[in-house]
């Protein structure tokens, strides 16, 4: 890479202090480099008529000669939309409008010649243009226009101070001057010439300064994969040093606790997904480099009884193990049916909360030194400097999104080398997502539910049928089953949201009177303790309808209840309503799960809702969670980062993604030190890369 673009935007012809000044507070801009990654949003080209058999599937803007040959009205989820078909010598497309339909029709004639120009959007095997510009070919030759142009990001203040597109334009003009439009190649040439890419150069000369749409397109192709490729094979990398950097313990035996508790105490059979993941915990654990894995499975996939199964290798061999999870009712859950399983084997196994005593406290403490208790389960109670294990040998993580990486790493101090580390979730995450956030991490996945269990049906009421829905409660109820009704808790309304679960817990209570009814009430304004004795009349079947706030998503067991009212489903997520439905289902009856909304609803929340009842696949709902939120806030804050790509897209770019991680694992799996003459230019950018940080700079 020529040196020069780490020159400091100050000098570059045209800029000057002030502005200098302004692209640096507005658009980050301090060197050549950020300005030369400074990549349009978009383009206009007034010069060129497209055909339409000549619209190539990417983001610019086309303008095409053709007449409108008739109009049609197309229902859609709100009112309706108007099509006219639109068509030239080489073929038919559509033009769409969503609003004005009188106006347009009255106004546009069939088979006339018209100049159409907007947006080409491929939907459907045809190309349409939404309200595009539309003006009679006559009109428009009296117009000139210019050639492609580049439309930069901007900001208010840019444009206040004088900074317009054109100067922008002007700007970069300069700086493909200054360096003669020469910029060194960042790729090998075996990936070049595989994927057919364009050069470094011709790249960034095509997506400022296109010359064609079609490399328009290979331009956005080749800086898209280089961006990707170069963040997996930073994530690959990390991998790799780690497996080889850091030892773990070698499991080698795999021996009576976990034999016998396969031959004899196995519950069920356990699903070829769930023998997959434990051949690949096992591999791991039996290798000499420490476990780094996520292990994803859908709520009630059957994780536990696989994290079980890994402690037990891990005891095998004379160390200890435990699991962190991120509240209280969930440690309780994963203690209970653990300890059911280890009575059986004589294993010792503890539970350490906040709620747990000063002498619960002071006996775990000894025997964990000691070595006696062999498993220990709880919530960040686990990281007091007072727990000290004697040898841990195995840390599982439930729900990992809600620990920071600081407190993981609190868990391996634990001991002089660090524990195998298995992380947990029931929160599917989209496989693009993983690739980019958990890509350092190898990925389980448990894709099958247990046999017998029946998927969960899921329908949608409006608030007027709730007579209805009390009615169906009523039945269930009398064939022996439970209820939950979950209100919506979200912190700024508080106040509004107590209220709302109260008037609901008074008007369940008018339907369903005691004694012949008792019902559970558990919200966020109660102690501790009360919560966990409603909880416990619930779980013992002393009442039959638990109303409550959402602490119920994660980790609740009640076999025995076998419908989930989700009131003003609208406002909760995707992935909240998914966790939460699964806390029905876990028994051998029929489930239900009942969407309690108002009329009044967002685009987004139909299609929220629509998606919940179409499929019970926590997969295919998180892809459709990352559509709607992006991945920013699928991922919380501290991951959010990932939005920080300069050009290519998480979600648009999926198969680019795919294949970028493919590559950068097939080079890294034939050189891993990258020390081959012919990855010489990988290893070179890698550097420059790592040390000016300018593409990763997110990456924890």
């Amino acid at each position: 890479m020529n040196t020069n673009l780490q020159t400091p935007i100050d000098y570059l012809k045209g800029v000057g202090p002030n502005r200098a000044d302004l692209l640096r507070s507005e658009l980050g801009i301090h060197t050549f480099q950020d300005l030369i990654n400074l990549f349009p949003n978009r383009y206009l080209d007034r010069t060129k008529y497209y055909k339409i058999n000549e619209l190539q599937r990417n983001s610019s803007e086309v303008q095409i000669i053709g007449e409108i040959k008739g109009f049609k009205e197309v229902s859609q989820k709100r009112g309706k939309r108007l099509v006219a078909k639109f068509e030239d010598q080489t073929g038919t497309m559509e033009l769409v409008w969503f609003k004005g339909h009188k106006w347009i029709r009255d106004s546009l004639k069939l088979n006339t010649t018209y100049v159409v120009f907007g947006k080409a959007n491929w939907y459907n095997g045809v190309f349409s243009l939404p309200h595009p510009e539309i003006e009679l070919l006559s009109e428009h030759e009296k117009n000139l226009r210019s050639s492609m142009q580049a439309i930069y990001p901007s900001t208010e203040k840019l444009s206040n101070k004088g900074i317009s597109n054109r100067v922008l334009t002007n700007i970069m003009q300069s700086l493909f001057i200054e360096t003669k439009g020469r910029f060194s190649e960042t790729l090998s040439e075996d990936l070049i010439s595989e994927l057919k890419l364009l050069s470094k150069s011709d790249a960034l000369f095509n997506i400022h300064f296109p010359k064609s749409q079609e490399l328009l397109a290979k331009a956005e192709f080749r800086l898209k994969f280089e961006e990707l490729f170069y963040i997996q094979l930073q994530l690959i990398l990390k991998n790799l040093i780690h497996k080889s950097k850091i030892k773990g313990f070698v499991f080698d035996s795999v021996g009576s606790y976990f034999n016998s508790f396969y031959k004899d105490h196995l519950p069920f059979n356990l699903t070829n997904a769930q023998k997959r993941v434990l051949k690949e915990i096992r591999q791991d654990l039996g290798s000499n480099a420490q476990m780094n894995r996520l292990l994803q499975g859908d709520v009630g996939s059957g994780k536990t009884i696989v994290a079980f199964m890994s402690m037990l290798i891990a005891l095998d061999n004379d160390f200890q193990a435990c699991i962190m999870a991120p509240t209280e009712i969930l440690s309780v859950q994963h203690y209970n049916s653990l300890y059911e399983w280890s009575k059986k084997l004589n294993i010792s196994i503890s539970l350490l909360t906040g709620s747990s005593n000063t002498s619960e406290r002071r006996k775990i403490h000894e025997s964990l030194e000691n070595g006696e208790l062999q498993i220990l389960i709880g919530t960040h109670a686990l990281l007091e400097d007072k727990v000290k294990f004697k040898n841990l040998g195995l840390a599982i993580i439930d729900e990992q999104h809600r620990f920071g990486v600081a407190q993981r790493s609190k868990l391996w101090k634990k001991n002089t080398s660090p524990p195998h580390i298995l992380v947990m979730t029931a929160t599917p995450i989209p496989r693009t997502l993983a690739m980019s956030v958990y890509g350092d991490l190898d990925i389980s996945l448990i894709d099958e539910l247990p046999p017998g269990r029946k998927s969960v049906k899921t329908v949608h009421r409006y608030d007027n049928n709730r007579l209805k829905v009390f009615r169906f409660i009523k039945d269930e109820i009398e064939k022996g089953r439970q209820v939950y009704v979950v209100y919506p808790l979200i912190q700024e309304s508080e106040s509004l949201d107590y209220k709302d679960l109260m008037d609901g817990y008074e008007s369940i209570s008018r339907d369903f009177p005691t004694p012949k009814y008792q019902i559970s009430i558990v919200h966020g304004k109660m102690k501790a303790a009360d919560k966990e004795f409603e909880m416990q009349r619930f779980v013992k079947g002393q009442t039959q309808i638990m109303v409550a706030t959402t602490v119920i998503e994660v980790g609740v067991n009640v076999p025995n209840a076998s419908v989930m009212i989700i009131e003003s489903a609208e406002r909760f997520g995707l992935s909240q309503l998914h966790q939460l439905r699964g806390r029905v289902g876990r028994g051998a009856e029929q489930s239900y799960c009942i969407l309690m909304t108002s009329h009044k609803l967002s685009q987004d929340s139909k299609t929220r809702l629509e998606t919940m009842t179409r499929t019970n696949d926590g997969f295919e709902i998180a892809e459709v969670d990352l559509r709607l939120r992006g991945p920013g806030d699928l991922m919380g804050t501290q991951q959010s980062g990932v939005l920080n790509l300069k050009i290519a897209n998480i979600i648009k770019d999926k198969s680019i993604l795919q294949n970028a991680r493919f590559y950068a694992k097939r080079i890294l799996d034939n050189d891993p030190s990258l020390g081959h003459p012919k990855n010489k230019t990988i290893l070179d950018t890698y550097r420059k890369l790592s040390k000016y940080k300018n593409i990763w700079n997110y990456i924890s």
